[in-house]
């Protein structure tokens, strides 16, 4: 039965003592922390212990160091293999070649915060809304042994050497140097630009066009463009994170509206991809034909459980459903007859918003007050249920939004059957849950945290918070750790009653998930990285 209940200040208590739905997943997590949330489930949290409850920026207080960043970082930072990855934008250039509105992931030397290498990718061309200026790069990676993977601000899936340019340039991709030079904009051809589009003129100076990469720049061993390749139309910039299984890579597309936010230009886009991780060839894509019906864009990328007997992929459209496919079993496509790429096979779709209109969505945007809803955040798998948030657009849509459980062992239409129970949130959601137990926890843009019962729904606690939330709540050693857009950031107690460790005052916006690996706690600033650890 769906429940859906008011907030109270306590817990009311739970009287079921058993999980309805039998064992939790192994949590035996590695040390490092490879991706944003945990593979292949996507929860929001870690198994470090000793981490902080508070620290001080301007005594130093546990802070091990502090990496300069851009001036806007949107992207989580991620551990592993001695290095920490994260992306920004170029207004801080590290390289003086460098110097044009780019999209950069720096790559730090995860001991002593040293920088190592960086990737730059100029901005595209045709349109700001394709590739918002000064945003840099909003994705955050994902590794596995020395292989980096990740989206970049232009739609490009790529695959990078660990060690960047410090052992050679790896094939088989070798213009590096082109690539991170700025297009001349004088030459894009007028049929690809949107209407009412001015193109800017280019720098001359702006990047040396000549110059060869060094050991401080990154080693791309592939690329593929999912404009070109996919048929896609990104949206304000490309966003997502990769899950890897097997040889595969799934990635949601970032398809979206042109520019005058209501027209669909690539309709028959995908929303959903998998390339092969070895060579970056298009494999399968989704064939639910979701493009028309997109509110805004294609902004959460996939999970992945195994759920009777079957490995799923969870994903949330931005048409406002949750689906459930198939996924691709190895060397399946071997033997696959036929061009490239395959359809992924559907196993069940979940309408989350079931009132809201379907058709001619666009003529709701700037409406705060009714319209279709899409999602941000990613899908949590936990224990044969699926946690996500969604609700209205943040930028165009109504004010309302739900945190939702729906049970992932179904088929088909399981809009009725498989919601479980659905909670009211304040106001428009960015944050992807995280699921300890019986205790879920999230943050909206009513600037509330919430702390839910995982079995029922019912509220356990809120809190007044000051600032909006585009982060994710991240729990670790029995925290919560959460940053806010007016700068501070907030440690609660992971339990069932509410306790507020600490509030510390950054400086600055914080817009990516905190993220834990190797007993240190990363936060990142839209300015600065700091690495968080007990003082000796």
């Amino acid at each position: 039965m769906a429940l859906n209940r008011s907030r109270t200040s306590s817990c009311v208590s739970v009287l079921l003592a058993v999980s309805l739905f039998g064992a939790p997943l192994s949590r035996t997590f590695a040390k490092d922390q490879p991706q944003w949330g945990q593979a292949w489930s996507r929860n929001m949290i870690s198994s470090e212990k000793g981490l902080p409850d508070s620290f001080d920026p301007t005594s130093g207080k546990n802070i091990k160091w502090v990496a300069k960043l851009g001036t806007q970082t949107f992207a989580t930072p991620v551990i592993a293999g001695g290095r920490v990855y994260i992306g920004t934008n170029n207004e801080e250039p590290r390289d003086p070649r460098h110097r044009a509105d780019s999209g950069v992931l720096m790559c730090f030397d995860e001991k002593s915060g040293k920088f190592l290498w960086q990737l730059v990718v100029p901005k595209r061309e045709e349109d700001r809304y394709t590739d918002w200026p000064k945003t840099g790069l909003s994705s955050p990676v994902t590794v596995e042994g020395d292989r980096v993977y990740l989206v970049s601000n232009r739609a490009e899936v790529m695959c990078l050497d660990a060690r960047g340019m410090a052992n050679g340039n790896d094939g088989p991709f070798k213009d590096e140097a082109a690539h991170m030079t700025p297009r001349d904009t004088n030459n894009v051809a007028s049929s690809v630009l949107p209407a009412g589009f001015e193109p800017k003129k280019s720098r001359a100076d702006s990047s040396t066009t000549d110059s060869q990469p060094g050991p401080a720049d990154a080693d791309i061993l592939w690329i593929f463009d999912l404009t070109a390749g996919a048929g896609i139309w990104s949206h304000d910039g490309a966003h997502s994170s990769i899950l890897i299984d097997g040889d595969f890579l799934y990635l949601n597309t970032g398809t979206g509206v042109d520019n005058t936010h209501k027209v669909i230009r690539t309709p028959d886009a995908p929303s959903l991809v998998v390339l092969d991780k070895r060579t970056g060839r298009y494999l399968a894509r989704d064939d639910e034909r979701m493009a028309p019906d997109i509110f805004h864009c294609t902004w959460s990328p996939p999970s992945m459980a195994r759920v009777n007997g079957r490995n799923l992929i969870f994903f949330a459209g931005g048409n406002g459903i949750v689906y459930a496919f198939e996924a691709l079993k190895p060397n399946a496509l071997r033997s696959v007859p036929g061009a490239l790429p395959v359809s992924l096979k559907k196993v069940w779709q979940f309408d989350f918003d079931p009132t809201a209109p379907k058709k001619e969505v666009h003529k709701y945007n700037t409406n705060r007050r009714e319209g279709p809803s899409n999602f941000y955040g990613m899908p949590v798998f936990d224990r044969d249920r699926i946690y996500i948030a969604g609700g209205g657009d943040v930028f165009w849509g109504k004010n309302e939004a739900w945190l939702k459980c729906i049970d992932a062992t179904k088929s088909g239409d399981v809009t009725t059957n498989g919601l479980i129970w659905s909670y009211p949130l304040e106001k428009h959601v960015l944050a992807t849950p995280a699921i300890l137990g019986d205790l879920v926890f999230l943050a909206d843009n009513g600037r509330t945290m919430h702390c839910v019962d995982a079995k029922t729904g019912w509220p356990c606690w809120t809190h007044e918070i000051q600032g909006e939330v585009w982060a994710s709540p991240l729990v670790a050693d029995g925290k919560v750790y959460l940053g806010a857009r007016n700068g501070d950031f907030w440690v609660f107690a992971a339990s069932r009653e509410k306790k507020v460790l600490g509030k510390i005052t950054l400086g600055a916006p914080v817009n990516a998930t905190a993220t834990a690996a190797n007993g240190t706690l990363y936060v990142a600033t839209m300015t600065q990285l700091f690495a968080i650890g007990k003082s000796k």
